[in-house]
């Protein structure tokens, strides 16, 4: 099978130091063990990673930097999602 033919995978290591995955790069494989065996050969030397995380790049869901303002505005009428909605316990001072 030519490696055009198969799905795109996105590909995310954990370094050693790190505490989350970074996305590394983009490959051509079958299934997802086959795209995790590739993703360790070219994106990965000298055991910097600690695991590797890859995502059928079809999978993958994603806002548009146009939808900012309505995505991560701070939604006012929601007001459950502000602290002032839950009773302070009367142990925490100076809040």
């Amino acid at each position: 099978m030519n490696s055009k033919n198969m799905p795109l995978w996105e590909v995310f290591i954990r370094s050693q130091h790190g505490l989350s995955h970074k996305h590394v790069g983009s490959l051509h494989a079958s299934d997802a063990e086959m795209a995790v065996n590739h993703a360790r050969d070219v994106y990965t030397r000298r055991n910097e990673g600690m695991s590797i995380w890859v995502v059928r790049a079809a999978d993958i869901t994603a806002s548009s930097p146009v939808e900012k303002d309505s995505l991560f505005d701070p939604a006012n009428s929601k007001v459950y999602r502000h602290p002032t909605f839950f009773p302070m316990p009367e142990e925490v001072k100076h809040m």
